[in-house]
């Protein structure tokens, strides 16, 4: 540890817990599944007192493997961020590092962001990226997403911590509540194109099973 260490309070959080926001000993957040101590080490942010930090859960009733088949493409984002018009990869080939350009739908206090992979872990499925420049208030933010095994078994619960500066004029709470809601109806999004997606792979099997059990004449 650093001789002077910064001047921030450090959110553990520790997903055991929709959002609840900031408070002055640091963050609580709803309960809904148990978060394993592996994946919420992930969700842990420094934050000083012009930055903002929350995290949002969603079950998921569909395998790791297939959400996890939609979450790690970070060229893709519109695959289930409706709020995404477009998106194109400027550097990179996917791999850390990468920077990706993404145009914002109109409506929203933003026209694009450049965006760049800052973790991508295929074995621990957690991605991460930060914003590196364009059009938008959310200066230095910084998204952590990390997917497990529902304790049920079958599906997924997806976490997505986040930490940003407080715009000029605005307060804590008015970010974490704006942000909160992009994410949530990302990940409410997610949760519906991973389902569809498990579908209609689990239709596929069937009609192969199917087809390879039968013995031509």
């Amino acid at each position: 540890m650093p001789p002077n260490p910064p001047k921030s309070s450090v959110l553990f959080h520790r997903v055991n817990t929709a959002t609840q926001h900031q408070n002055p000993k640091g963050m609580m957040i709803k309960k809904r599944a148990p978060i394993p101590d592996a994946v919420a080490r992930y969700h842990t942010h420094a934050v000083g007192t012009d930055k903002c930090c929350s995290a949002v859960t969603q079950e998921v009733a569909a395998p790791v493997s297939t959400v996890w088949s939609v979450v790690r493409r970070f060229d893709n984002p519109q695959a289930y961020k409706h709020f995404v018009k477009s998106c194109h990869v400027i550097v990179g080939d996917g791999d850390v590092g990468t920077l990706r350009e993404v145009q914002v739908i109109s409506g929203l206090p933003a026209n694009n962001s450049r965006e760049r992979l800052d973790v991508l872990d295929e074995e621990s499925h957690v991605i991460s990226f930060s914003m590196v420049g364009g059009d938008h208030r959310l200066s230095n933010y910084k998204s952590v997403t990390t997917l497990h095994a529902s304790p049920a078994g079958g599906g997924t619960v997806v976490v997505e911590s986040y930490v940003v500066d407080v715009p000029p004029g605005n307060t804590k709470d008015d970010t974490c509540n704006f942000v909160d809601t992009i994410v949530r109806c990302n990940l409410q999004s997610l949760a519906q194109t991973a389902e569809n997606l498990a579908r209609r792979n689990n239709n596929n099997n069937s009609s192969s099973s199917k087809s390879s059990s039968v013995c031509p004449k």
